[in-house]
């Protein structure tokens, strides 16, 4: 069984057993999470669509870490002018193992 959800502003299609990193949630090392945007439920040829939601469907996870991912170069440069910037980013997630899906 698979699900597509809504977190962050981003969508995830995830199984059970799935470990996922998404945007920061306040959330504790080994606590419960729901998501109860579920946009897709599907298992085999059997596929139910939200319109936007799927009704009754929720995804529960535990987070596994809090974490920054690998960081990122940001050079800004212009031509001719002497311009130059280098920046560094690391985002913050969390991970997430999917622990069931219902719906």
């Amino acid at each position: 069984m698979y699900a597509v959800i809504e977190t962050g502003g981003k969508q995830y299609r995830v199984n059970k057993g799935d470990i996922i990193r998404v945007e920061k949630l306040t959330a504790d090392v080994g606590s419960k999470v729901d998501f109860d945007r579920v946009l897709l439920v599907g298992e085999g040829d059997k596929v139910k669509v939200g319109t936007p939601l799927v009704d009754g469907a929720k995804v529960t996870g535990t987070v596994v870490e809090q974490d920054r991912h690998r960081k990122i170069v940001v050079f800004k440069m212009k031509r001719r002018k002497n311009y130059r910037k280098k920046q560094g980013h690391r985002q913050n997630y969390t991970g997430i193992r999917i622990e069931k899906i219902s719906g």
